[in-house]
């Protein structure tokens, strides 16, 4: 791993998974100024989820490197962005900065850390059953046959992503170390919401 600075946008209930997209509408002035300094320098930013509510909450420690790959700007100052995932980060420490909003150095994977590693062929096909199922209990339409060409890794990440777990569920499967962990938390959460009443918002992001 690497050091790096990173620009963070500290958004309670909003995770990014390598390899998967997350929509963002941006209207706080702190958060404007960051994706405006995004644009103008490397237009990467760090998605992390505060660990209390508060001015400034302390962080989880792991959060995920996000690129801006659609930007809209909008004419009062607000941004519509997509961030395409990059790479998960470990925060190090935060710099002591002017900016309005909070800038770490992290240790961040390279990208592409999990793209050589596989699931099992009986792994992949139980993790793909139980994503039915679970689709299926949620009243889901997805196009299976697509779901079927997608490599492991971004098969296991688009799960994490796009599933209502709750934040410290999706924190646990952010928080797994390999592609084989998270594929398990996965279907161990899609398991137990599965059985729950999925309509009550403690278990919607």
């Amino acid at each position: 791993m690497t050091g790096q600075r990173i620009s963070l946008f500290p958004l309670a209930g909003a995770l990014l998974f390598p390899g998967a997209h997350l929509p963002l509408h941006i209207f706080e002035p702190r958060y404007r100024a960051l994706v405006s300094d995004a644009l103008a320098r490397d237009r990467l930013i760090g998605m992390v989820q505060p660990a209390e509510e508060g001015l400034k909450p302390r962080l989880y420690e792991v959060g995920c490197l996000g690129r801006i790959a659609e930007c809209e700007a909008l004419e009062d100052g607000r941004f519509n962005i997509i961030l395409a995932g990059l790479a998960r980060f470990r925060i190090l420490r935060e710099l002591d900065v002017t900016t309005p909003f909070r800038q770490v150095e992290a240790e961040v994977e390279p990208e592409g850390r999990n793209d050589d590693e596989a699931l099992s062929a009986v792994a992949r096909a139980a993790l793909e059953q139980e994503a039915r199922r679970f689709a299926e209990h949620l009243g889901y339409i997805v196009d299976w046959s697509a779901v079927s060409r997608l490599d492991d890794t971004t098969f296991v990440n688009s799960v994490a992503q796009v599933a209502p777990f709750d934040v410290a569920a999706k924190q646990a499967l952010l928080e797994a170390t390999t592609l084989a962990e998270r594929a398990e938390r996965a279907m161990q959460l899609m398991q137990f919401f599965g059985h729950t009443d999925t309509d009550k918002p403690a278990t919607l992001q």
